[in-house]
């Protein structure tokens, strides 16, 4: 009977310790000092698509680039232009699903060449400027079309965002290049000034933006 109990005790005794150093490694895993290494692991891939394939970043000459728009008004057509551009544009021609765009511009660059026009298109029932000083854009997605490309996303006025899609060409000289692209959206959509009136609805917009590597 002594015997029984003893190899009992033994076989418990075993089997505790079995557990206990088994799952040590488990416990190890997953102890806090595991886990905050996997966390600052993975903090530190935060790199962008563009970034981890090694697209080409092209920097902006803002001074050189140039917004110009056409709308037409009560005395015929208004032409206009914007400045104060700041981009970020990853661009390969052979890598485009990992090519993106990210622009800005300030709504109080505004100029048609009216002074007392230009400040009037600072109010709230225009641009509004103050509470929206910023013009943006960011596409999802840059596609082949035709004999150029086309960026489609997002374009931000006034705090309204609709989706858009900027046909444009580019074309490269050793580290230096130059976008062009044309659209036109509807002002409307974006709240800006009231409907019918002496102010045409379609605001077509020009862009060259030139840029080096």
């Amino acid at each position: 009977m002594k015997t029984t109990l003893f190899i009992k005790k033994n076989y418990t005794l075993s089997l505790l310790l079995f557990f206990i150093f088994s799952g040590s490694d488990t416990i190890e895993k997953n102890s806090p000092a595991k886990i905050s290494d996997v966390v600052k692991k993975e903090k530190k891939d935060i790199s962008t698509p563009a970034e981890k394939k090694n697209i080409q970043k092209w920097n902006v000459d803002a001074a050189a680039a140039q917004i110009k728009f056409k709308v037409e008004g009560p005395f015929g057509t208004v032409d206009g232009s914007l400045g104060g551009l700041k981009s970020t544009i990853y661009f390969d021609k052979d890598t485009l699903a990992s090519s993106s765009i990210r622009a800005s511009t300030e709504a109080k660059s505004i100029s048609t060449g009216i002074k007392l026009r230009n400040n009037d298109l600072q109010k709230e029932k225009y641009f509004n400027s103050d509470k929206y000083p910023l013009l943006s854009f960011q596409s999802d997605k840059i596609q082949k079309s035709g004999t150029g490309y086309q960026a489609i996303g997002d374009l931000t006025i006034k705090g309204v965002t609709k989706k858009i899609e900027i046909p444009f060409s580019f074309s490269e000289k050793g580290n230096t290049g130059v976008f062009k692209g044309s659209f036109s959206i509807q002002r409307q959509d974006y709240g800006i000034g009231t409907q019918g009136g002496f102010i045409g609805n379609t605001v077509s917009i020009v862009l060259e933006v030139p840029v080096t590597k």
